[in-house]
Order: C-alpha cells, then structure tokens, then sequence
C-alpha cells in the first residue's frame, strides 16, 4: 500500500470508524475525520471536519469542495441502524452523493455496508440505497470502488450489538439467548476489518460488493458462551428468550430509543447475519486469543444491561410524583408543611405545578429526549427541590422515613445514569 494518502473518513466517531482512523493514522496516512461531533476525535489528535449529515448543507457538493480537492478518495462507515425516512435518505444517500460528485476524478470511494440488507427493513434498505449511490458516482471510470458487507464485528470495546451480546454473556447465574440460539454469525474483529477497509482503497471491485466475515462461523448461543469464557466466568445454563418475547422487548426499545434494542435490529438478526466469505478475516477464535479481558470488560458487560433499567427507574419516579404531585389530596401533605407559614393554596398550587414538570420530566427521560439537557433538569430540580424544601421545613431531614434524605441516593444515581450514557 502506498503511503501518504489523504483519506476523508465519514463516520469517524462511530464503532468501526475509529478503528480505521487509527489504522489509517498508523499506516501514515492523513485522515480527516468527519463526524457531527469532533471532540473527542480533536482530543485523540485526528484532524477533524464536523458535519452532521442530516442537515441540508452538506448534500450539496460545494459544501465539501474544500475538504474534497486535496483529498484522494473516501473511507465512508457512516450510518444509522435507527431513524427517521428523513434520516436514513440523508446519511445513506444525500450527504455521500454530495462528497462523492466533490472527489476529484479517479479518487477511491471505499464503502462499509452490512450483510443481510436484502430484508425488508428501513435499515435494510437504507443500505442498499447507499450502496447505489457509491455504484452511481464511480459510473464510467469516475471513481474507483469497493463495497464490503461486514457481518457481525466485534471488538476490543463494544458498541450497539456486541455490546448487547458482551452483556447478556455475563448475565448472574443464566445466560439469556435469543429463540434457541441457532442464529449464526461469522464474527470479525474491527482491527482486522479496518486494516481491510484500508487494503481496499488501493483496489477497484467495482459495484459487486464483497461479504466480509471472521473465518469461524458459530452459533448465536455457541459465540454467547465463547465471550462469556473469555470475560472469566465460569459456564451457565443457558436461558432460551422466545421470540416473541424478544419483540415486545424490542417495540420496548423502539418506544424508548434504546439503540440496539430495536425491532429493526431483531429483525436483521431473523434475516441473517452470516457474511460467506473466500477471503476470510481472521475467526473469533484468533482474535479472542490476541488479548486478555480486563476488568473494565466486565464492568462494561455487567452495567450495560443497568443502563435502560436505570433509565425506567427515574422515568418511574417522576411519573409517580408527578401524579402524586396532581392528585394527592392537599391534606396528606400540607401538615408537614404547616410550620412554613406559606398559605395553604400556595402549597397546593405549587404542589401541582411541580407535578406537572415532573410528568414532562418523565416523559423526557422515557424518550431520550436530549439527555444531557434532561439530566441538568432532573439535577437541578431535586437540587432545588433539597433546597427549597430545607429553607422552608428544615425539620424534614429528620424525617423518619428520609424525605429530603432520599434526594442524596437519587442524585448520586443521577451521576451514575449520567457517566454510563455516553454510547453515542
């Protein structure tokens, strides 16, 4: 491979995308990560282009005239698994076309697709859209072109599904699997994967995209104990999820935005997820093999699960105190109170008033509604809540059933809900 290429890299922030930065950076290339949030990436040292692909500036080619005229081609592992139709156009469709038609021409248009998108769902077919777009802009010699269909790829962190399939290996006492388990995979390491999204910027494969996949193929219970084995803990008995179960969890996911609990991802699953490959990359086995799991493997698999859990519980609280906060008769409450010397209809109009904000509280948090805006209103409030309420009936802290002292625990799980959330 010859060194010294200018890659522009779509998706650099994701999963996948900063393995290949990083390999691209290694191999002495200069790679321009282009993702909607470039913080982190500029903290790591990469040279960064912040651009969020749904917005309307950047499907439009001279938007990306600047960046595109010294760059020798594209690495694009952007994409959605979940979304809006909007979204999903913009990402797959609008926004690539629009770099593409910027390239110079004979530059290499390198795509990361996803096996299995003959299914029909939106991610599916988001997939196959984007597949066509890269076939149309390397039309007539333009560009030179390479599509790989990567199956399931895993890594030495997780990320959306294995990070799923990481969690439920280290599940106490059972160890759950979807159906029977019979769901088979052929996993590749996203080292392995970059070096090849790499090796195919020298190539032209033209519009015939390529299956991408580990070298051992297993079953979804077999590689579910081969991770669990691999975390350090002992074999359990495996816990058949019928799947039926497993959809209404995933309408669950869908309803709360969970990301990788979603029928979209069950449904790819369903269809298939096995990448046949003549060229394999290196199997689960060999890459397993390459690194001992650390603590923070298993810290990881073990709160994964605790992230929406965490996330309902609040949703519970608010929900239950807002409705409290509207319905509670004045009386279970005002005598507590009494010592304030605040007229009775102000408690109870504020009483309402904070209930209703509870309630839209839980209706944010249930949505993952902007998280970092709901997490400073869900903060602030039991802050102001502590304070106001101290200012006014200190006597409360001594309360025997911890009125005000609850507030520490649920502002200390705040924080915690707050450090696990930082997926995406």
């Amino acid at each position: 491979m010859t060194d010294g290429k200018h890659i522009l890299l779509l998706g650099a922030d994701g999963f996948i995308g900063r393995y290949v930065a990083y390999a691209a950076r290694a191999a002495g290339h200069r790679v321009t990560c282009v993702a909607r949030r470039t913080s982190a990436l500029k903290a790591l040292g990469f040279d960064t282009f912040q651009a969020d692909l749904t917005a309307e500036k950047w499907h439009s080619a001279s938007s990306w005239k600047d960046l595109a005229r010294t760059a020798h081609g594209v690495i694009n592992c952007a994409g959605l698994l979940t979304g809006s139709p909007a979204a999903f156009a913009a990402v797959h469709e609008h926004a690539p076309a629009a770099l593409y038609d910027a390239l110079p021409h004979g530059s290499f248009l390198t795509l990361l697709s996803a096996t299995g998108i003959e299914a029909e769902t939106p991610f599916a077919e988001a997939r196959r859209t984007g597949e066509l777009t890269a076939k149309l802009a390397s039309e007539n010699g333009r560009h030179r072109l390479t599509i790989l269909r990567a199956g399931l790829v895993l890594g030495d962190g997780a990320y959306g599904g294995s990070a799923v399939l990481r969690a439920l290996a280290a599940f106490p006492f059972l160890m759950p699997v979807l159906g029977r388990g019979k769901h088979r995979f052929n996993p590749c390491h996203a080292e392995d994967l970059a070096q090849r999204l790499l090796a195919a910027t020298e190539e032209d494969n033209g519009p015939q995209p390529i299956p991408t996949g580990g070298a051992d193929t297993l079953t979804l219970k077999e590689l579910t104990a081969t991770t669990r084995a691999h975390l350090g803990l002992r074999p359990v008995p495996s816990l058949p999820i019928p799947m039926p179960l497993a959809r209404l969890l995933g309408r669950l996911g869908d309803a709360m935005r969970a990301g990788p609990f979603s029928t979209t991802a069950l449904a790819q699953l369903e269809h298939g997820v096995l990448a046949p490959t003549s060229t394999p990359l290196p199997g689960a086995s060999a890459f397993l093999a390459r690194r001992p799991p650390t603590p923070a493997d298993l810290w990881h698999a073990r709160l994964y699960l605790l992230r929406p859990l965490l996330r309902l519980t609040l949703c519970l609280l608010w929900l239950v105190s807002g409705l409290l906060g509207l319905f509670a008769p004045p009386a279970s409450y005002l005598p507590d109170l009494a010592t304030t010397g605040l007229p009775p209809d102000t408690l109870t109009n504020a009483a309402r008033a904070f209930g209703l904000l509870d309630l839209a509280l839980a209706a944010a948090l249930f949505r993952n509604w902007r998280p970092r805006l709901t997490f400073w209103a869900q903060a602030l409030l039991i802050t102001g809540y502590t304070a106001g309420l101290t200012a006014i009936a200190p006597h409360l802290w001594l309360d025997p059933y911890g009125a005000l002292l609850k507030n520490l625990p649920i502002l200390a799980l705040l924080l915690t809900t707050r450090a696990l959330d930082t997926e995406r």
